[in-house]
């Protein structure tokens, strides 16, 4: 069964466009122009990936989006936005957004973004023991990761923190497993991108920043055992370290593990590719070619 796709923009021509582009790639589409409408399909279709304007007549992309994780819809979103804006792109990314791509944009930019994202969403399920063929799964070891006092249960895609939840997005978890279970390895941005959404990550988008950002907003505070600066503000790098001009890593200090069933075993640090450009722009249009 194809994947189930989702285009709300209230530009007719743009919403054509991707239409064409999605269905060419083998995707069923709904397309739609308004906020309501877009809550009426995501109940009934409940597509795997919404692609979602910001702007929207009546309700906002990002009430449209609140709406729909507080409805406990666990699609894919990909926001559209018709400026660079930081604002604009943390506040998706902290209301559930996977990813977010900036107007004017390649069409096939945004259908390679789709294809990366039900890869992810593929993998998780996967992770989670759902097979294919929908029969019972046999039952596997449990996952967790420490990082000093936070508690990583990949399993049930949970982080507590002193035995307190925190409410992670489910980017912001997996960007924060792939930190934990590695300590001492420093990640570059496209890297990180790669691991997240794909290969077909921009290397010079900031969407990791926003999203590192947010973990650390979420985490902010002194953290037990970690040598970095508490701070306690939103800059707070308790958790996530920027090693300058390259990019992140796991806070270092106490030792963190991973432990598979109760069983514990050190994580061993892995080597680091160099280069993480520091001058970012977001995702834009190539030269030539249709844009969106």
């Amino acid at each position: 069964m194809s994947a189930r796709i989702l285009v709300v923009d209230d530009e007719p021509h743009i919403a054509e466009v991707l239409r064409a582009y999605l269905a060419r790639d083998g995707y069923e589409v709904e397309t739609c122009g308004d906020g309501e409408r877009a809550l009426e399909l995501a109940r009934d279709a409940v597509p795997d990936i919404v692609v979602l304007d910001v702007m929207l007549p009546g309700r906002s992309g990002f009430d449209v989006l609140r709406t729909l994780r507080a409805e406990g819809s666990r699609a894919g979103v990909i926001m559209l936005t018709a400026r660079d804006d930081l604002v604009d792109r943390v506040a998706g990314l902290e209301l559930g957004a996977d990813d977010y791509v900036v107007k004017p944009f390649e069409p096939r930019e945004l259908v390679a973004r789709v294809g990366a994202m039900l890869r992810r969403l593929d993998r998780l399920a996967g992770d989670a023991g759902v097979p294919s063929d929908g029969a019972p799964a046999a039952p596997s070891p449990r996952r967790l990761i420490r990082l000093l006092d936070l508690e990583l249960d990949v399993d049930a895609r949970e982080v507590r923190r002193q035995g307190s939840p925190v409410g992670l997005t489910r980017t912001e978890f997996d960007l924060l497993v792939a930190l934990a279970e590695q300590p001492g390895r420093v990640w570059t941005r496209e890297q990180l991108g790669e691991r997240l959404f794909g290969e077909e990550f921009a290397s010079d988008d900031r969407t990791i920043d926003s999203h590192v950002k947010n973990v650390r907003r979420k985490l902010a505070g002194p953290a037990a055992g970690s040598t970095a600066d508490p701070g306690g503000g939103p800059g707070s790098a308790a958790y996530v370290e920027t090693v300058r001009g390259v990019g992140y890593r796991a806070a270092t200090g106490a030792a963190s593990r991973a432990s598979v069933s109760g069983g514990m075993r050190a994580a061993g640090p892995a080597p680091a590719r160099e280069g993480m450009p520091d001058a970012g722009r977001a995702p834009g249009a190539a030269a030539g070619g249709e844009h969106a």
